[in-house]
């Protein structure tokens, strides 16, 4: 599959749309993830327990895009995007989504 954020795919051509396609993920810290990162926080820096939820949430939303543009028959992803909300405290939606294309080289 492949994926990239531009509208177009240079070397490619576009030879049908099956339209948005996306990938959603919620997550949710632990209290353990809470209180490493409190620890992390007093001294300042990378705060790596929250980068690697943050990592993980768009793995699992990038994979779930992907199936879903397979399952069409897509064999590219343009313009694809991430957004992130806070549903509610501590626990934040992940989406990336995207134009499912089946593409050949020109």
């Amino acid at each position: 599959m492949i994926v990239v954020t531009t509208n177009d795919l240079p070397g490619y051509r576009v030879v049908k749309h099956f339209g948005v396609v996306r990938g959603i993920t919620v997550r949710s810290r632990s209290v353990i993830g809470n209180i490493g990162g409190a620890i992390q926080s007093v001294f300042g820096g990378k705060l790596s327990v929250y980068t690697n939820l943050a990592e993980t949430a768009r793995q699992e939303a990038y994979e779930l895009l992907v199936r879903h543009a397979e399952e069409l028959g897509a064999n590219a992803i343009i313009a694809m995007r991430y957004d992130a909300n806070e549903i509610m405290d501590g626990i934040t939606e992940v989406l990336a989504y995207g134009t499912a294309v089946a593409v050949e080289p020109v």
